[in-house]
């Protein structure tokens, strides 16, 4: 009966190092995926190989990276984990909650030591761009602050609002700080998020852009009208991409059209493409449907509406500003949109040329204060 033993346990050890093996095999000889559609992200490739990448510890980090990445059917192993998490109870993957009624909430990160005041000064050093410049801030809260209600019962609540009240104070008087919390927080049960996804939705941001107006002196337009359309309800957003979890309801996602129609050039000054429409509609048959405003970040996107009184717009954002930007279209003849992760160039002289007056920021919270491209802002010539 001892040596039956011995020999089952040899087996089955045999049996382990030849599935390792074939593992390993199948893993070197299998050709590297560039990007991953269930998490909606690049790939880490194979790293070059140098000695002295291999002494410095380049290699093997970025080895360590690219076996990760590029492991065997990993899209089905994410699954079965985040599969198991949720039947043990776990209630965040990767920096992502579960939260109640089927949201997905990003963690808010606080800001390194010294990273807030530094955004603020990138912020007045951009005020000073031009003489007689109006600059308007706007940091969209996540879903994590209007939607506590909807978090875990052990995650914490309220960093977030604490850090955007501390920006608002450090900035100067004239710069005008636009909080849209208490308006999104009124119309939380709205769907004014989405629940796969980091990004408000078009209801939203619609509400934040009524907020918008009433700072800047414009009127608004109202709900009504709008034409409102569904566009898709197919949506799995970054939050299902990088939390691992699965088996939930998509999301669905809404254009607002002017009932009384609109007119506008959309130029993509980098790539030397142009459209006549804010929307990308052939993204929709992508992973990443929240493209289709815009087809996603750019680094300077000009846009020429129907309006011929001169009045100009410099929006410097994140991706929360892509489902906004159309509701400023009725207001403005011409919009630029800067994206300062892709934009290289001299943002003020940008706007001394153009003859900007009007400056949003518009971030959520996260992307602000986690950003560096921002602090360069304040590194532009004066």
């Amino acid at each position: 009966m001892h040596r039956y033993s011995k020999r089952s346990q040899a087996m089955i050890a045999m049996l382990l190092l030849f599935s390792l093996g074939g593992v390993m095999l199948v893993n070197l000889f299998k050709q590297s995926k560039s990007f991953s559609e269930a998490e909606n992200r690049s790939l880490e490739q194979l790293p070059p190989f140098s000695f002295h990448s291999l002494v410095s510890g380049k290699f093997t980090a970025g080895f360590e990276k690219y076996i990760s990445d590029q492991f065997m059917a990993r899209d089905f192993w994410i699954g079965v984990k985040s599969d198991a998490d949720r039947a043990m109870g776990k209630k965040e993957s990767n920096g992502v909650y579960l939260g109640k009624d089927g949201y997905f909430i990003q963690k808010f990160t606080p800001p390194a030591e010294g990273d807030l005041e530094n955004k603020v000064n990138a912020i007045h050093s951009l005020a000073k761009a031009a003489p007689g410049l109006r600059m308007f801030v706007m940091l969209v809260p996540t879903a994590a602050s209007v939607l506590a209600d909807k978090l875990p019962d052990y995650a914490p609540a309220g960093e977030e609002l604490t850090y955007l009240d501390q920006v608002k104070q450090a900035l100067r008087r004239d710069i005008r700080f636009v909080d849209v919390y208490p308006a999104l927080h009124a119309q939380r049960e709205r769907s004014v998020y989405y629940k796969t996804d980091h990004h408000w939705t078009t209801r939203g941001a619609f509400y934040a852009y009524q907020e918008l107006g009433k700072r800047m002196g414009l009127t608004p337009r109202k709900e009504e009208d709008f034409t409102i359309r569904q566009v898709t309800d197919e949506f799995y957003g970054s939050l299902y991409s990088k939390s691992g979890f699965r088996h939930v309801e998509p999301d669905s996602i809404e254009l607002y059209t002017l009932k009384a129609g609109e007119s506008c050039i959309v130029e993509y000054v980098d790539e030397g493409q142009s459209s006549d429409s804010m929307y990308a509609m052939d993204n929709l048959g992508k992973k990443d449907k929240y493209t289709v405003f815009f087809g996603g970040n750019h680094s300077l996107i000009k846009i020429t509406t129907g309006l011929r009184d001169g009045t100009k717009l410099l929006v410097v954002k994140d991706s929360y500003a892509n489902s906004f930007i159309p509701f400023l279209a009725s207001h403005f003849s011409e919009i630029y949109v800067v994206d300062p992760r892709y934009y290289e160039k001299d943002l003020k002289a940008l706007m001394q040329e153009r003859q900007i007056r009007d400056v949003l920021l518009l971030y959520n919270a996260n992307t602000f204060f986690e950003d560096p491209s921002l602090n360069q802002l304040a590194e532009s010539p004066e």
